[in-house]
């Protein structure tokens, strides 16, 4: 064996190699990706069709040769079928069964002429050794089929380039540009070495087709390895990074990190270096989020910043191809408009329209949600209503009445703190609760606002109407938090330390005789 043959050879068989590895590598790790299993066929096949090259160069008789080319072309004509078919699937283009049909049957075809080339010499007109080099190689000179054949080759690969090169145009980030600029770049090798070969310009009338394809399945190969060719990012950024203003993460079948859009980045910082990063741990310090994540589940999440709370309602969209679950999407929209809103009319449904004060249903349900957090040391209520209420209406008209009921309250707030809650009970009746105040301290704030009301006149239609107003305390130190009744209890107490009020002459403040300790 001379030294030329030897280094082609070698050349050949390392090519061989790589792509039967690439082969293994891509049947255990994306064959259910887009395109996955098209590039597991085109490695295989390549790498069938070098090794047997490699068998037809080290021929030395005709016969030998013929073998050989028989068994590569059981493979050449479809590995540009499977590289066509890996594009398409990759950037999301669809076929049907009908393309299926042509691009199948014509390499099918063209095996049948090329092994019955014997009888018509359609595909080779002739067939002969060229023993003018350091070693003997086939030449080949091609038929009327071998042309059509080599049109539907390199209408393969074009097609190919124009599919990632539209997919380039479209993209939006770098790292996929640089993705499908290393897939199209791969592309360009085979035909380059054609060429070479077809117009005698290779080295002692080598086909360099082999090598070159081994060649461009390692530009395959390293946009696999380095820059997640197959990972579900291509066709979760067709879907909706080009449509969609929300933030979006994406996750791959094993909660991978392999994509997010920059608004994402925003929402959680430490995203922005995540890529091929566990979400477990970029959000081992936000459990919250990491437990809806986790659940998968369509829910909100409020998530607190230095310019008010950000409300997020979370969404998940599966990432299927062929039935297999390849991750998925996250979107994050931002809906604190709408909680706002809610909030807004919760808050007009929870208002008496009059006075602005709680209703009795929102004031207590305001009320036991002081008891549920668990940390009140004390509870005081106080109850109070205006002194004879009906004859200031009767007298004055209910537009004066309505008038009083809204100066009563305003001026009432004036003494309260700011974690009091005042609501109406009904009529001319108000109750106010004061977390972690004991009697002593209702008593002072009730009697501030007795006294405020005294002298304070209102003024309806030029008329000034002086009101008094009448005042219960009940007070308890608030040792059982899961004492259901122990609002109820306060409240009838402070009612009997009101009515003890009217009895004594009306505006006045009275407290219940002890301080109950609820256990």
């Amino acid at each position: 064996m001379s030294n030329e043959l030897f280094l082609f050879s070698f050349i050949d068989i390392c090519g061989g190699l790589l792509s039967a590895l690439l082969c293994i590598y891509a049947f255990f790790n994306i064959r259910h990706a887009p395109g996955g299993i098209f590039y597991i066929l085109g490695t295989f096949c390549c790498s069938l069709f070098t090794f047997f090259y490699v068998f037809e160069l080290n021929s030395q008789l005709l016969e030998h040769a013929k073998i050989w080319l028989r068994l590569e072309y059981l493979v050449l004509p479809f590995i540009p079928v499977f590289t066509l078919f890996m594009c398409m699937e990759y950037v999301g283009v669809k076929w049907n069964r009908h393309l299926y049909y042509f691009f199948f049957g014509l390499p099918l075809l063209t095996i049948l002429v090329h092994y019955t080339n014997d009888f018509h010499h359609f595909y080779y007109k002739s067939m002969s050794m060229d023993t003018s080099g350091p070693f003997p190689v086939l030449s080949l000179e091609g038929g009327p089929w071998f042309y059509v054949h080599s049109f539907f080759l390199y209408a393969c690969v074009l097609g190919s380039i124009v599919l990632l090169l539209a997919q380039f145009r479209k993209g939006r980030a770098s790292r996929f540009k640089w993705q499908i600029a290393t897939m199209t770049a791969g592309l360009f090798v085979p035909v380059l070495g054609s060429v070479l070969y077809l117009t005698g310009l290779s080295p002692n009338g080598i086909d360099l087709g082999p090598i070159s394809m081994s060649i461009s399945f390692i530009f395959h190969g390293a946009a696999i390895i380095s820059l997640q060719m197959f990972s579900v990012a291509p066709i979760a950024r067709e879907k909706v990074f080009d449509s969609m203003e929300e933030g979006v993460l994406v996750l791959n079948h094993n909660n991978i990190i392999v994509d997010f859009n920059p608004i994402m980045q925003q929402m959680v910082p430490k995203i922005s270096r995540a890529i091929g990063k566990s979400i477990n741990d970029i959000l081992k310090d936000s459990q919250t989020l990491l437990g809806i994540i986790s659940k998968g589940e369509k829910r909100d999440y409020k998530q607190e910043t230095a310019y008010g709370d950000i409300h997020y309602q979370i969404k998940f969209t599966p990432v299927l191809h062929r039935s297999k679950h390849l991750g998925q999407i996250i979107t994050f929209v931002d809906v604190t408009d709408r909680i706002r809103l809610q909030d807004q009319l919760k808050a007009i449904a929870s208002i008496d329209g009059l006075t602005e004060a709680y209703n009795r249903t929102f004031f207590l349900q305001k009320t036991e949600e002081l008891l549920d957090k668990g940390c009140l040391k004390s509870l005081s209520i106080i109850m109070f209503d205006v002194d004879y209420f009906k004859k200031v209406n009767d007298t004055f008209g209910h537009k004066a009445g309505d008038t009083i009921l809204k100066q009563v309250v305003k001026l009432a707030k004036k003494h309260m703190r700011r974690s009091d809650i005042i609501g109406r009970y009904g009529g001319e009746e108000f109750i106010i609760c004061l977390p972690d105040a004991f009697m002593q301290e209702a008593i002072v704030i009730a009697e501030a606002i007795r006294r405020e009301i005294e002298r304070t006149h209102v003024d309806v239609d030029g008329k000034e109407i002086k009101v008094t107003t009448s005042f219960g305390v009940a007070s308890a130190a608030a040792n059982d938090q899961k004492n259901s009744k122990l609002i109820a209890s306060l409240m009838d107490e402070a009612d009997m330390a009101l009515y003890t009020a009217k009895n004594n002459g009306r505006n006045c403040v009275r407290s219940f005789e002890d301080p109950v300790v609820i256990h």
